[in-house]
């Protein structure tokens, strides 16, 4: 068996520790005992990218942000949807994941961090969104509304950070959230917000797995 290795650890504001681990060719990341992503299981995030572009459609010059960069899936997703002429921001609180990123696992994230369609903003997703004129926004933070690693967290999923994003967005504009399990509570949140609330089941591959929930929130 092919023993893990420790290739480097990171402090999560707020609290607790993110650890990089390799085996083989197999990277995960890691906050205690919890796997938060593997570098073997993308489609959950791939469709997170995918369907949000299908719902905003072809339109041109297209400002796409995403909430956490982690192992990059939805980022080179988007990119392969997305036109010449789009711009998506890719905000990461951990600068240690964008240093792994452009280091041990370049080979995972490929040209997606020097496309020229690709900012990265080092810093809470929080600051990115009240940018504004987005049209769509995809939170991939904490494994969800029910979030493990950083109680702040809470602010992007409370009923004040759900407006907060409703106004950032442009007419028709998607906010689209990732989750590892269903939560009844946020759909609710998210319709008492004023979006027209799409739930999807994704699965950890395109062969199976994991059953992972993705909302998308549709501004009217």
């Amino acid at each position: 068996m092919i023993p893990r290795v420790l290739l480097g650890t990171a402090q999560v504001p707020g609290g607790g520790e993110l650890r990089l681990l390799q085996r083989g060719a197999e990277f995960s990341i890691m906050l205690g005992a919890n796997e938060l992503m593997n570098s073997r299981l993308s489609g959950s995030e791939e469709a997170l990218a995918e369907q949000a572009c299908d719902r905003i459609g072809g339109r041109p010059g297209v400002r796409m942000l995403i909430g956490g960069l982690g192992m990059g899936f939805t980022l080179r997703a988007a990119l392969a949807r997305l036109g010449p002429d789009a711009e998506v921001v890719v905000a990461e609180i951990v600068p240690a994941v964008i240093e792994w990123a452009r280091g041990p696992m370049a080979a995972v994230h490929g040209d997606s961090l020097t496309d020229p369609r690709t900012r990265v903003f080092e810093g809470d997703v929080a600051a990115a969104i009240g940018e504004g004129g987005w049209d769509a926004i995809l939170l991939d933070v904490d494994n969800g509304p029910d979030g493990i690693s950083r109680p702040g967290n809470d602010r992007l999923y409370g009923a004040r950070g759900l407006s907060l994003a409703r106004a950032a967005l442009r007419p028709g504009g998607v906010l689209a959230v990732w989750s590892s399990a269903p939560s009844k509570p946020f759909a609710t949140r998210l319709a008492e917000a004023g979006f027209a609330v799409d739930e999807v089941i994704a699965r950890a591959t395109r062969k199976g797995g994991a059953r992972h929930t993705i909302w998308f929130a549709t501004k009217p």
